[in-house]
């Protein structure tokens, strides 16, 4: 599918989200819309493996009954050797009375069964289709709330209405992986433009992610670094809807990435994570989305008391709430996370989001996360913080990027890169600040300006008013100040004035007035007139 048709797609899919909502809240109506979107997915993957598997014997399909539903039906002993081929190729089952194209003919014929076939059916793919345990994966889909109806026959004729167009609008387009994959992404993009601060909970701009996403890739990339391009593990610790966790991927391939690991506090951005990764092609064994809170650290997985678990990863990036207010524990303080260092302060917590993450990279590993400009220079605890940080030789990238590229703020932002075993004995600052196209809504990054800060941080280029490495000592003698202007200026330059030119330029101009002048007198004595001085 082309990138065009994509963006149809995209659009198509909105404009039915922005006709059927009615009064429903976007946010609401957002999960309603992903959701069938994600059910398309599992069901024509599942039914075109089915018919593969099936060979000459896929049946045809009969008045109100699929294909698959009459196969089932005639074979029922051979059931279970079907479904053990399926989930071992693709990782789960569906039974055929839940699939897509029965629910859409349900639809298509205003069935007052729609809405129970629905309840049961993401019941059943919660807790029967996949060996790993999606649970609570709809809980945040309310088939039964008042904002579909009054009644259940209302609410079942809305239902009904939705899925119809979905169904008619989808059918004019490919289906596949990245396909589905895009629209979905897009239409989380498109609710997160209408959502305005809350889309930061959930939302990281496909440009931004391409950044972070080109950094923590580069090494394991670069055939000079004389190892293959894979990365074991990848961590987003505030995951979102995991769009910056696939963009890793996608820059990896889809083989690149041996495990991907995120954790998310709100409930329903971590359902739509982890039907992201599910619609993107990343089977339920490759991917780990948990729901917790980083900052107190319930993921038992990373505890340092648990035995079996996961002790670093290869990559961390991450979009962290800016500025976010927390309220540590007193023995927070002897935290493994933090005692080294010490506790981010209470009116924002992004030294601590920024702990928990370089905690858990490895050795060898690259973490990239967002921030807001402020840790940079503010004082107190988190001077300090920053000073063991540039002291230890933590810090290697700064990168300042432009105001107004987030649905959720307009202030500018800036990208860390830290590394634990650095060689380089400076920080690369990169001032990127004015390398963007300017929208009505929002600012953006074109692919050239995403392209040279990845170049830049690559080579560790030098530019004039762009980037610069800034030695440790120049920065000690800055108190540790990391504010990009004090290390990069982007004053424009006072132009040298040649004087002999403009000298010369003036007695010209001297000239050409006196000769005017004596023309005009000579106009003015014709006339009888006095002449001018």
């Amino acid at each position: 599918m082309t990138e065009q048709t994509q963006k149809q797609l995209g659009a198509t899919l909105w404009n039915i989200a922005d006709e059927l909502r009615g009064s429903m809240n976007a946010d609401d109506f957002r999960d309603y819309m992903l959701s069938f979107l994600f059910l398309r997915y599992l069901s024509d993957t599942y039914e075109t493996t089915a018919r593969e598997e099936l060979g000459p014997d896929w049946p045809a399909g009969t008045k109100g009954r699929t294909p698959l539903q009459t196969w089932y039906e005639a074979n029922p002993d051979d059931v279970p050797d079907l479904e053990k081929l399926l989930r071992r190729r693709l990782h789960y089952v569906i039974h055929p009375d839940y699939l897509w194209s029965h629910i859409a003919e349900l639809a298509r014929t205003q069935s007052e069964y729609l809405l129970d076939t629905l309840l049961k059916g993401f019941k059943y793919i919660e807790e029967e289709s996949f060996e790993n345990s999606f649970r609570g994966l709809f809980s945040e889909i309310n088939l039964t709330s008042d904002k579909l109806g009054k009644s259940t026959k209302d609410r079942n004729a809305l239902l009904c209405r939705i899925i119809t167009r979905l169904a008619e609008e989808l059918s004019a387009f490919s289906t596949d992986t990245d396909a589905l994959g895009d629209a979905y992404e897009y239409l989380i993009g498109q609710f997160a433009a209408g959502s305005g601060k809350k889309a930061g909970e959930f939302y990281t701009p496909q440009q931004i992610s391409s950044i972070l996403s080109g950094i923590v890739t580069l090494d394991c990339q670069d055939p000079a670094a004389g190892r293959k391009p894979r990365l074991h593990s990848v961590l987003d610790f505030a995951c979102g809807s995991g769009s910056l966790l696939l963009n890793v991927r996608k820059r990896m391939g889809k083989d690149g990435i041996g495990m991907i690991y995120g954790q998310e506090k709100n409930v329903t951005t971590y359902n739509l994570a982890r039907m992201n990764m599910l619609l993107h092609g990343v089977n339920d064994a490759a991917f780990t989305i948990f729901h917790g809170d980083t900052l107190t650290n319930d993921w038992d997985m990373l505890r340092e008391t648990n035995p079996a678990r996961v002790p670093c990863f290869d990559a961390v990036v991450a979009n962290p709430p800016f500025s976010y207010r927390w309220n540590p524990e007193e023995d927070m303080a002897n935290d493994v996370r933090f005692k080294n260092y010490g506790l981010a302060p209470k009116s924002a917590a992004d030294f601590a989001f920024l702990l928990h993450g370089f905690h858990y990279l490895k050795q060898d590993g690259v973490m990239a996360i967002i921030l807001p400009h402020g840790v940079l220079f503010r004082g107190g605890v988190e001077a300090r913080i920053r000073q063991k940080l540039l002291e230890d030789g933590n810090i290697d990238t700064i990168i300042g990027l432009p105001a107004n590229l987030f649905f959720s703020t307009g202030i500018p932002v800036c990208i860390l890169v830290l590394k634990k075993c650095r060689k380089a004995d400076d920080v690369l600052f990169i001032n990127a600040a004015e390398h963007f196209e300017k929208g009505k809504r929002q600012n953006r990054l074109l692919d050239e300006h995403i392209e040279k800060i990845i170049e830049t941080y690559r080579f560790r280029r030098e530019e004039d008013r762009f980037s610069r490495r800034v030695p440790m000592q120049e920065i000690a003698d800055n108190d540790c100040n990391l504010n990009i202007s004090r290390y990069i200026s982007t004053a424009e330059p006072e132009k040298e004035v040649d004087l002999a030119a403009v000298h010369s330029e003036l007695t010209e101009t001297d000239k050409r007035i006196a000769a005017a002048t004596a023309k005009h007198n000579s106009f003015l004595r014709e006339l009888g007139l006095p002449e001018i001085g």
